[in-house]
């Protein structure tokens, strides 16, 4: 990906706010090998200089927490979504940033009102018989306010931030060239992949902007368990839904704090934990959408005992063969098939350099023997996918968004269902789901349809065949037909040999200039006012050379 100096010109003080913010935590060697410190002016630079000694006392953790703190709201939802990846981030790193909080505070209820009336043309006593003029809750990219239809139904309307949408875009096209710097300039940072870290948040952070699409989100999973009485799914008002509003049907159910209190729910703690699990399975496995955010703030438990989830923001995808090969590594691993495990998590995963199978067997055996056979009652999946993770990161696999996202939901929801049912293991819930997906996958049906979709890829791939073949002649066979070659990594090596000749022309002129102005001087032929400003001029050049040379720390 190549870098494009303009965009972090065009948003200099933001550009600045970066560099300093970064110094001052602590990472002024990252903002020099980057070469963002030349966005900061000389007086600011070496006053961050001593600021930064504060953070010595300070983790590289907890420095990457703070600083991601610091940067804003853009870069807090980019550090949670960090959080989920620690097949790419180091474990300590990943605790730090699962701590980090939103402190926004609320914008001014006018201007809630404003961007509703706004968005829905209309002023808003015609929208709504209520509307509540203190925020029931705060973000960073928007507020919810509760609010009254006219026909008397409570509902919650989330209003997105002004600017948000600006702010959030110019920090992404910051954030794209800072990842391009970090993949040109410190090749270490490959093994973290930021160009695809921040390719994923885009597209994260983008649907959660689009109100519409979390709207059409809660309708999907509506219709997926309508026939489902142990989910509630609250209700979407689409003719008040826009982009920057949506309105839907507020909850006044229970906090899985206080099913303890409540003794009609507190007896059916068991059957809501399974409940749980079983929706939870069923959204990722047969419908491959599943809430990507169970936490305990995102759940209320109704007085019947049902299940209703909020905030629909962030969600996982997961297609059909990605939910095959998940079930055929847990064949696998269940059968210790150490080869074909890792062949199906190098089909599922990202690897662009030659894994050490002896090592890797080696690996994967012992964390195989490490949970075989434990009874399910002592099985911690917590660790246990804690493990599996950092199989990938020690052999450097990278896995999708989505599927790290499966993981994280998975680990919040075993420990919501303990909440609720201090007995509960969400193992038990999902290896029988997993048997009867490996049934259905041999059904007849099932079998003959795969056949018969194979045979359509096939039949197509083989009318295409000669197509391809004749167009990859015809161009062969063409007089200005060129083959183009690429070598990767020698950006680098180029960069440094321009730098070093640029170096080296400047020193001959700089020492040509001292000569000369040195034996005019000397001579006594020309005037001083020519020869002796030129001679200082020219010193003072070569001084700065040589301090560049020395601070560049390649001498």
């Amino acid at each position: 990906m190549e870098t494009h100096p303009l965009k972090f010109l065009k948003n200099l003080r933001r550009t600045g706010e970066i560099a300093a913010i970064l110094i001052n935590h602590g990472f002024g060697d990252l903002v020099e090998t980057i070469g963002l410190n030349k966005y900061l002016n000389w007086g600011r630079r070496k006053l961050l200089k001593h600021t930064e000694e504060d953070t010595r006392s300070l983790t590289r953790a907890e420095r990457v927490r703070r600083a991601i703190e610091s940067l804003g709201p853009t870069f807090i939802k980019f550090g949670q979504v960090l959080s989920t990846r620690p097949d790419l981030v180091p474990r300590d790193v990943v605790d730090e940033l699962s701590l980090l909080q939103e402190q926004v505070p609320p914008f001014d209820s006018q201007v809630a009102i404003r961007a509703i009336e706004k968005s829905l043309g209309r002023p808003i006593e015609e929208c709504f018989a209520a509307f509540e003029e203190a925020p029931l809750a705060t973000g960073s990219l928007g507020q919810v306010h509760t609010a009254k239809l006219r026909d008397g139904r409570e509902v919650v309307v989330k209003i997105r931030r002004p600017r948000a949408v600006h702010e959030v875009e110019r920090d992404l096209a910051l954030m794209h060239e800072l990842a391009a710097l970090l993949n040109k300039r410190v090749p270490e940072s490959e093994v973290f992949d930021p160009i695809g870290l921040v390719r994923n948040f885009e597209r994260t952070i983008r649907r959660e902007l689009n109100y519409l699409r979390e709207a059409r989100t809660i309708e999907e999973f509506a219709k997926m368990f309508e026939d489902d009485a142990s989910l509630y799914v609250p209700q979407v008002y689409p003719e008040l839904c826009t982009e920057e509003i949506l309105v839907m049907e507020r909850i006044r159910g229970h906090k899985i704090s206080d099913i303890a209190l409540v003794p009609c729910l507190w007896e059916k703690r068991q059957m809501i934990a399974a409940n749980g699990a079983r929706i939870f399975l069923k959204q990722t496995f047969e419908f491959g959408l599943f809430h990507g955010d169970p936490h305990p703030g995102n759940f209320r438990i109704l007085s019947d005992g049902a299940i209703c989830l909020l905030d629909f923001g962030m969600v996982g995808l997961l297609d059909e063969t990605m939910r095959a090969n998940l079930v055929d590594l847990f064949v696998a691993t269940a059968q210790k098939d150490t080869r074909r495990s890792m062949g199906i998590m190098l089909s599922i995963g990202d690897c662009d350099h030659e894994i050490d199978e002896r090592l890797f067997n080696a690996d994967y055996r012992e964390f195989i023997d490490k949970y075989y056979g434990l009874p399910l009652e002592r099985l911690d999946i917590a660790a246990l996918l804690r493990d599996f993770v950092g199989i990938l990161s020690t052999h450097r696999i990278r896995c999708p968004g989505d599927l790290m996202l499966l993981i994280r939901a998975i680990v919040h929801l075993d420990s919501v269902g303990r909440k609720i049912d201090p007995e509960f293991n969400i193992i038990e819930h999902a290896v029988p789901r997993f048997k009867k997906l490996i049934r259905d996958r041999y059904r007849p049906d099932q079998m003959w349809e795969r056949f018969c979709e194979e045979a359509r890829i096939l039949g197509r791939a083989a009318h295409d065949i000669p197509t391809e073949l004749a167009v990859a002649l015809k161009k062969f066979n063409r007089e200005d037909s060129q083959i183009k070659l690429r070598l990767t990594g020698l950006e680098y090596m180029i960069t440094e040999l321009d730098r070093s000749s640029n170096r080296i022309v400047v020193s001959m002129i700089v020492a040509a200039s001292i000569l000369a102005s040195s034996l005019l001087i000397r001579s006594g032929v020309t005037n001083d006012w020519f020869s002796v400003p030129m001679y200082l001029i020219s010193s003072c050049l070569g001084i700065w050379l040589i301090y560049g040379i020395f601070r560049s720390g390649r001498l």
